[in-house]
């Protein structure tokens, strides 16, 4: 539901803004955009009292599968309107559905309904996960519908999603893994390295190749070793190469969150949910693709093998999480939930950041760091 904004003024706040944080400004909006920043005196308007809230873009997530009861996997249009409600109520304005490893005509049909929303503004596009991913680290995904990537099937998926697709994770080390990389980079989708277990000579030919995002860092990978580095070392190493970091406190320990962030710093850092449907509902029984998943205390794992199986993370408590439990700064919490994310799809010059002639994707945070408001396009999302 939206209530409708023509004109509005946010006064009295706090404005997380691209040069830092600064207290007691203003911020107004119209047609749906920022229209001017600034402090001192606002212009007049329909005032909005912000009583000293933070005011940070509106979080955009790049890995996500579901939320409130419902699955990106459906070819259900109103089911894939509710995931993506439920991540706006926290604060999520700019999202890609993401999609489970599934045989490719599955997916296509997957796709297919998901565009329809890409073309609608709802989402920013559409990222598969799989199914060119290693079976020895596939975690969620069923191994059963794991393939090597090559190029028919590539090209089947691309056509199939008509120009939604903008990110697709595989691992390099399968047969066709390069030659894949190459072929989705000039197509113009982000080549995303995840759920591999390649060593170092193996990841290192995929990077030159142009990958540029490592799917949740540290999550469906063979870990770092010190006289082995593996894919974690590389991918967190290489300038080229953005991170995505589960920030949920499950997923990875905090201090291995705060060496990556620093490492890594604000220019390569982003935070994802990889949520599924169970998140924003209740805990018990729900399907990851194929795979039945239980939820307990919030925790999704497959109810077969244990595995951790997504999250029930929103990109709220991600950000909150990222500087309470963490101890990351404001700042690098927006860049790591908006700025980076918008610049890695693109969309920097419409959206990710509060400044002038940008869409008026924005939300308001209490003291505790929890959602007050949303508003997106200069909307109110009530």
């Amino acid at each position: 539901m939206l209530e409708c904004v023509t004109d509005l003024v946010l006064t009295g706040g706090d404005l997380a803004l691209p040069e830092g944080v600064v207290s007691g400004g203003w911020l107004t909006v119209a047609d749906g955009l920022i229209s001017a920043v600034g402090t001192g005196t606002p212009p007049p308007g329909d005032r909005f009292d912000l009583a000293g809230a933070l005011v940070v873009p509106g979080f955009i997530d790049t890995h996500c599968h579901g939320g409130g009861g419902a699955s990106f996997s459906s070819t259900d249009a109103k089911e894939i309107l509710r995931a993506i409600a439920a991540h706006r109520r926290h604060g999520t304005t700019t999202m890609l559905a993401s999609l489970v490893s599934e045989p490719i005509p599955a997916l296509a049909d997957q796709e297919a309904a998901l565009k329809e929303l890409v073309e609608d503004g709802e989402l920013a596009g559409i990222h598969l996960e799989g199914p060119f991913i290693a079976a020895a680290r596939c975690g969620a995904h069923d191994p059963a519908v794991l393939r090597e990537p090559d190029a028919v099937s590539v090209d089947a998926l691309l056509r199939a999603g008509c120009g939604a697709i903008r990110m697709v994770t595989l691992a390099p080390e399968l047969a066709g893994g390069v030659r894949a990389v190459r072929q989705l980079v000039d197509a113009g989708v982000i080549a995303a390295i995840g759920h591999t277990d390649g060593t170092e000579e193996l990841i290192r030919p995929a990077i030159d190749a142009g990958a540029t995002v490592a799917t949740h860092l540290f999550n469906g990978m063979r870990p770092l070793h010190h006289r082995e580095p593996g894919p974690i070392g590389v991918l967190l190493d290489d300038e080229r190469v953005t991170v995505e970091l589960i920030c949920d406190l499950v997923h990875v320990h905090p201090t291995v969150l705060r060496l990556a962030a620093r490492h890594a710093g604000r220019r390569r850092t982003v935070l994802v949910t990889d949520a599924m449907s169970a998140t924003d509902a209740a805990d018990g029984r729900y399907r990851l693709g194929t795979l039945q998943v239980d939820v307990h205390d919030g925790v999704a794992t497959l109810a077969d093998t244990g595995s951790l199986a997504g999250s029930t993370l929103t990109m709220d408590v991600a950000f909150r999480n990222l500087v309470r439990a963490v101890g990351m700064s404001v700042p690098d919490a927006v860049r790591a939930t908006s700025g980076r994310p918008a610049e890695l799809l693109g969309i920097a010059g419409r959206t990710g950041s509060l400044r002038p002639g940008l869409a008026a994707d924005l939300v308001v945070l209490d003291g505790d760091l929890r959602v007050d408001r949303v508003l997106r396009g200069g909307e109110w999302i009530v």
